[in-house]
């Protein structure tokens, strides 16, 4: 029982009121406010008897213990949770008056409620309830004051021996000084401003302060002072309690600053996300700029820029961002008029020369140069955003300062550490992920480059409308295997062709370009489409010249019965998509014969397959390849039907280039995932 820590309360007996409470006192009865009366007290703690009846019900109230009745005190069961007893733990309560204490204490009396967790210990308090006074005083751990306020300057007239523990002042040190000797450099003197303010009004005080012990060393004080009325109601004494709360302080404060931290770290966190996933969501360089500083600038300053270089380190572009809208066109001054107040600026070119380790810190405007380095209009931008502090920090690649985040608050002090040490992060990932969007747009341009070097130009024929389109994956930077074919042929026909390489690397471009050469030998030579697609994958099986990809070979020849305009076409497909075929009636026929395996793979059935299928005037043929139909939440066969239809509908009159942008804007996604080839004949 000597080590269990107790709920303690101090009773004023003659007013039957509550006038402190330690932590486990107040979190045995949370809801109230002291002073409170005892009867209130009790029923808020939910004190019952071990008979059930409400304590007070019965033989002895709390203000009967309080008063020392009985002396051994009595069992009850408290109903509230605190961090050191369950609900409806049983408890030994014990009052001790002070009635040995000088005159103005004899009016009190510690009310003690000790946690008894095992029957047995019950039955031992109750055979030895003669030493309960002694256990009670030492449970509760409180130091006792004494001030008369008709003495100048309210000083102390009597301590206990606790208050002489707890500061290390004597009694000797103590009495017939004001206490604030107790206040130190650090003590917060608006709470001495309220202690002064309550007892001036003849009002109970109850704060926490921190005060300094006689070795100078810093202690929390839960302090409570109460005025002593006498019977004409004339406050002769001031009463004052403390209690060491120095480590329920600090715990609280470092839980505070913990949950701080987490909160920063969190939300810092949190910005670095949205700053990636921005980023990650434009390929254009000038809008991955733009989302840096809309999405940056306003979690962390009042506004704010980003600029970025060239190799050769001119600037080549700015965006400025605000918190306040009413100051947008301001920004838009700095940003698209003359730049020359940013080319100007000392701290930007420090930040855009800086090494590696550079570490940035917020400073104070020097808006007194301003005028040096900028026109009246600029200078007048600059004042409208809000000149007070600023942060530049430098956007990191590779191998040099792409760029700089700059910061800018209206408040001189706008920064705190916190902020800086996120823009300091910030400025390394931003950094490193504006440089791969321009390596990735560099990469991606050389490769659309090398693709389209690759691909012909659509050739001029007689009687025929004819466009083609290669739209290449978004997200890639890599050349990709789709390819096209457009050829006249000797004997008049027109050759046809879209194939599909498996792969998107160098690679797959090089094998389509070989795919590519060698179908042009053999439809050169005048064979039929059937053989031209046999000699294709039996060249490649045989020489291993490229891996697997799918193929379509059309032969488009006038027929003898082509005075009407009508055309002959042939065709064989390995392994690829269905051409569609849409004839002057409207009706779209899909050319699904003369289906083998793809390119690079063993023949199954007849290896040279062929179908025929007649074009008249007025007819439109669309061969693709597999981008244009199939992407994550569509299949294949969805993706055909969808281009059938789109197909269909549009417009009878309407050219093959005309068709050609259609089905691309209708069946290619903003974000495409695969390339896409797409070939459109027109007999008009």
């Amino acid at each position: 029982m000597r080590d269990k820590p107790a709920a303690t309360l101090l009773v004023d007996v003659e007013r039957g009121t509550v006038v402190f409470a330690n932590r486990l006192a107040v979190e045995l009865a949370p809801g109230l406010h002291l002073p409170v009366s005892l009867h209130d007290w009790s029923l808020e703690a939910g004190l019952v008897t071990p008979d059930g009846a409400p304590l007070g019900a019965g033989e002895f109230s709390l203000a009967d213990l309080a008063a020392g009745r009985p002396a051994r005190g009595v069992a009850v069961t408290a109903a509230r949770r605190s961090d050191e007893s369950a609900a409806r733990e049983a408890m030994w309560v014990v009052g001790v008056p002070l009635t040995d204490a000088p005159a103005p204490l004899t009016r009190q009396s510690l009310v003690i409620l000790l946690p008894v967790r095992e029957e047995e210990a019950l039955r031992a308090l109750q055979d030895r309830a003669g030493d309960l006074h002694a256990r009670a005083a030492m449970a509760s751990e409180l130091s006792f004051t004494i001030s008369d306020p008709h003495e100048p300057d309210d000083p102390l007239v009597w301590v206990n021996p606790a208050f002489e523990r707890v500061t290390g002042y004597s009694s000797r040190d103590s009495v017939g000084r004001n206490c604030r000797f107790l206040q130190g450099p650090d003590t917060d003197r608006a709470t001495i401003d309220r202690l002064r303010e309550a007892l001036r009004r003849g009002e109970t005080f109850a704060e926490t302060i921190l005060n300094y012990r006689k070795d100078g060393t810093p202690f929390w004080n839960q302090v409570v002072i109460s005025p002593v009325l006498d019977a004409d109601g004339v406050i002769t004494h001031h009463v004052g309690i403390q209690a060491d709360v120095t480590e329920r302080v600090e715990l609280e404060r470092a839980r505070d600053e913990a949950l701080d931290e987490a909160r920063v770290t969190s939300e810092r966190l949190q910005l670095l996300a949205e700053v990636v996933d921005a980023l990650a969501h434009h390929l254009d360089y000038g809008d991955a700029v733009d989302a840096l500083a809309d999405v940056a600038v306003p979690a962390l300053a009042t506004w704010g820029f980003v600029t970025v270089t060239t190799d050769a380190g001119r600037i080549e572009r700015i965006h400025i961002a605000t918190t306040h809208p009413e100051s947008s066109a301001a920004a838009r001054i700095l940003e698209t008029e003359d730049i020359s107040w940013l080319t100007r600026s000392p701290s930007v070119a420090a930040a855009l020369s800086s090494e590696s380790g550079y570490v940035a810190a917020p400073f104070p405007v020097d808006v007194a140069n301003l005028p040096e380095r900028t026109t009246p209009r600029q200078l007048d931008a600059l004042q409208e955003l809000g000149l007070g502090s600023a942060l530049v920090v430098p956007l990191r690649a590779r191998d040099r300062v792409i760029g700089v985040l700059c910061l800018v608050h209206e408040s001189v002090d706008g920064f705190p550490r916190a902020v800086v040490d996120t823009a300091a992060h910030l400025g390394q990932r931003a950094g490193l992920a504006l440089d791969n969007v321009r390596l990735y747009l560099r990469e991606r341009e050389a490769a659309l480059t090398l693709q389209h070097s690759l691909l012909p130009e659509i050739p001029e024929v007689e009687g025929l409308d004819i466009a083609a389109s290669y739209v290449p994956a978004v997200h890639r930077a890599q050349v990709g295997g789709d390819w096209f074919d457009v050829l006249p042929l000797p004997d008049g026909a027109l050759g046809l062709a879209v194939g599909d390489v498996v792969g998107h690397d160098l690679r797959a471009a090089a094998s389509m370009g070989q795919l590519r050469s060698v179908l042009r030998s053999y439809a050169w030579s005048g064979e039929h489409a059937g053989r031209v697609v046999a000699h294709l994958d039996e060249l490649v099986r045989g020489l291993g010249m490229a891996d697997i990809s799918t193929c379509v070979y059309l032969r488009l020849e006038v027929t003898d019965e082509g005075a009407d305009g009508t055309r002959r076409l042939t065709y064989s497909r390995a392994g690829h998509p269905t051409p569609l075929l849409r004839l002057p009636d409207g009706e779209v026929v899909a050319l699904s014969g003369a289906l083998s395996t793809p390119i690079g793979v063993t023949t199954l059935g007849e290896p040279a397959p062929q179908a025929e299928q007649l074009m008249p005037r007025g007819s439109v043929l669309v061969v693709y390849s597999d981008g244009l139909v199939e992407r994550r939440d569509r299949s294949l066969r969805e993706g055909i039907a969808e281009l059938t239809r789109t197909f269909a509908e549009v417009p009878a009159g309407a050219s093959a280039a005309e068709i050609r942008d259609e089905l691309v804007e209708r069946l290619v996604s903003e974000r495409q995932e695969d390339d896409v080839c797409l070939l459109v004949v027109r007999i008009p």
